[in-house]
């Protein structure tokens, strides 16, 4: 089921103050990376890009090592198999039947090799990567044009916004990519398929700067009467979200530091990448996405635009919650980029477009395909259930790291989880969980506004530090884990630290242990719409002394994991025993598929429960977050509730003691 906006959202005037109400606007309806196997044949990519209504962009480009096909762009304005090479100067040229896009769907596209070999976009068993621009004002247009011989001919286009950056292409001659960004100015151009510096050419993009209605270009940089087409990337234009005031794409620069690092604020976390050095020769450009695999691990998977050359690997830095950083670079080297937000930015309002519970119970082995979750995974943690077996936790974010829910370690390296399949999670190594390790239970979460986020950092060790998310609402339960778990300030800052606001005190827990927890001052500490960590003094104002190292001590690595309550979707709440059947309202319509609960006023384990292995009139399994204690499938704790989930009379004290505290999660 797809993200849906919220009931009742307001419309805006997207297209500039011309009196026209539109829907909001959210960047998965106008872009995506979507990867894909080619067959060989016809295959139909639903992306869920309406292209036939919109027109657009689509560009693709073979991954794997060995291959070397050429990057192809398809667009709208051109129609079908016209393709164009960014790696070449060569014009447009027409691939036939047999090869490239040869539709623009309502959902996406279709594309196809008949043959064997070539660049057909399809080729049996390749790994492709697709990027899909739709047509919207203040995010992207194509316009084609012929050019004149004067030195300012103007061209209208419907961007409704000042280009950020504009790439053209004459498609009937062998000739440049020109490239124009607004942080370099008009006397000044890129070229798309070389890796050579900025150049000057003066007035080349005409004798006035680009508007919201048209650029300019000049014979000295495009001379003759040549058939071209442009792209237009805005910048910064709002137009975007709920009110129609987000940014989503971004076309600015920076300069590197003496170490070739540097640090980007854009105002939202980017899902997509390509920068370029300008001030120096011998860069190539680089394309990043997330899907692929730009994260916090260093191994960034990455294409140049300017080559065929397949995927590369190199540490190029990572995206923020706010920006990205940026490495591995020449010392003091200028850069220009073109950023695009992460999705999804609409709220979820069924849960099985964000969470989906699974257990394996075939033979894993490298390279298996878990189930599919229905949509792009951003969590998972998992574990072998019939035995002792801790419970791991692996990210998007976080692809190469594993850190145990039950322990106090650091996080494990070097057993990674590839996060590249659209709908589910690959095992690349032949390594944990496999052969006769089934079943294998595990749960996927897609991180989504209102319903969960996450967030990783570096402690700096203040008292105050304010940790920007994208949750959009208040979290209510956090869950927080030292990555290097080195002790700053006190053995328990290697715990995983929980909050949870719907505890009846201020309540501080530890996912990994069975104690009650503790209470805490609130001070000006809890969680805004925007801000994690707050602005108080320290974690506490009472009874712990280490607070700030525990989430912020100097040099420490640090993730969170952040979840509200989402209408229809999640409830994050807590209830009071009361010894008998109890029934706890979540507003679901269907029942939980979800369930975890923790007493918060005496000891007692972090229960999980979930609807593939079973949340039934009958006995119900559950597992403990906190133990490698193994599967308990012959009680009946919990039954199925309409509205959330029911606790029965036969439940233990640590779930449903009379008078007893307790918080949950649950997911419908």
């Amino acid at each position: 089921m797809p993200l849906q906006a919220t009931s009742g959202a307001a419309s805006y005037d997207g297209f500039g103050g011309n009196g026209v109400p539109v829907v909001p606007n959210y960047i998965e309806e106008v872009f995506s990376t979507y990867l894909y196997t080619g067959n060989g044949s016809t295959q139909t990519i639903t992306n869920g890009i309406d292209l036939s209504t919109n027109g657009g962009l689509v560009w693709l480009k073979a991954r794997t090592a060995g291959v070397t096909d050429s990057h192809g762009l398809f667009d709208t304005a051109r129609g079908v198999r016209n393709a164009l090479f960014s790696d070449s100067l060569s014009g447009q040229i027409q691939v036939g039947a047999s090869a490239g896009v040869t539709n623009f769907g309502a959902t996406g596209f279709t594309t196809v090799n008949n043959g064997s070999g070539g660049s057909g976009w399809n080729n049996t068993s390749i790994p492709y990567a697709s990027w899909t621009f739709r047509k919207q004002p203040k995010f992207f247009d194509i316009v084609t044009f012929t050019t004149d011989s004067t030195l300012n001919q103007r061209i209208s286009h419907s961007l409704n916004s000042v280009p950020g950056c504009i790439i053209i292409k004459a498609t009937g001659a062998s000739d440049n990519w020109y490239v124009y960004h607004r942080t370099l100015g008009r006397d000044k151009y890129l070229r798309l398929q070389s890796t050579a510096a900025v150049g000057t050419i003066i007035d080349g993009w005409g004798t006035s700067d680009p508007t919201s209605t048209d650029f300019g270009i000049s014979y000295n940089l495009q001379s003759g009467s040549t058939a071209c087409v442009a792209y237009l990337f805005a910048h910064n234009a709002g137009g975007f979200g709920l009110t129609g005031t987000d940014n989503v794409i971004s076309c600015g620069s920076f300069t590197a530091d003496s170490s070739g690092y540097a640090t980007v604020n854009l105002g939202y976390e980017p899902q997509f990448l390509i920068t370029k050095v300008v001030s120096a020769e011998g860069y190539s450009w680089r394309l990043l996405d997330t899907m692929r695999g730009w994260s916090q691990s260093g191994n960034d998977r990455f294409l140049t635009p300017n080559s065929s050359s397949a995927e590369g690997g190199d540490g190029f830095g990572t995206p923020t919650a706010t920006g990205f950083e940026y490495g591995q670079t020449g010392a003091n080297t200028q850069h220009i980029y073109i950023a695009i937000r992460r999705g999804p930015m609409k709220v979820p309002t069924v849960g099985t477009s964000v969470f989906s519970p699974n257990v394996a119970t075939t033979t894993i082995v490298t390279n298996t395909v878990l189930p599919s979750a229905g949509f792009p995974v951003d969590l998972m943690f998992f574990r072998k259930s019939d035995l002792a077996y801790s419970t791991y936790w692996n990210s998007r974010l976080l692809p190469d790291s594993n850190l145990q829910a039950n322990d106090t370690a650091a996080e494990i390296t070097g057993y990674p989880y590839s996060f590249a399949s659209m709908t589910s999670v690959q095992k690349i190594t032949n390594d944990w969980f496999t052969g006769s390790a089934i079943p294998f239970v595990f749960w996927q979460f897609r991180r989504a506004p209102s319903f969960f986020d996450e967030v990783c950092w570096t402690g700096d060790g203040a008292s105050n530090r304010a940790i920007p998310h994208n949750l959009t609402v208040v979290p209510e339960l956090s869950i927080t884990k030292s990555r290097n778990a080195t002790g700053i300030g006190d053995a328990d800052s290697k715990n995983w630290i929980v909050r949870c606001s719907a505890a009846p005190t201020n309540y501080l827990g530890f996912l990994n242990a069975r104690a009650a927890g503790y209470s805490y001052g609130t001070g000006n500490y809890w969680p805004t719409t925007s801000v994690w960590f707050g602005t108080g003094s320290s974690l506490n104002t009472g009874t712990l002394s280490q607070g700030n190292n525990w989430v912020n001590g100097s040099g420490e690595l640090f993730v969170t994991y952040l979840f509200a309550t989402c209408a229809g979707v999640s409830k994050v709440g807590s209830y009071t025993g009361t010894g008998t059947t109890l029934q706890i309202n979540c507003g679901f319509t269907a029942g939980a598929r979800f369930v975890m609960v923790k007493c918060v006023d005496a000891d007692g384990d972090w229960y999980v429960w979930d609807s593939a292995r079973g949340i039934v009139s009958g006995n119900d399994p559950y597992l403990f977050l906190n133990s490698t204690a193994a599967e308990v499938t012959n009680t009946d704790y919990i039954d199925p509730y309409s509205a959330g989930f029911e606790i029965s009379s036969t439940a233990p004290a640590e779930i449903n003691a009379s008078g007893g505290k307790f918080i949950f999660l649950a997911i419908a």
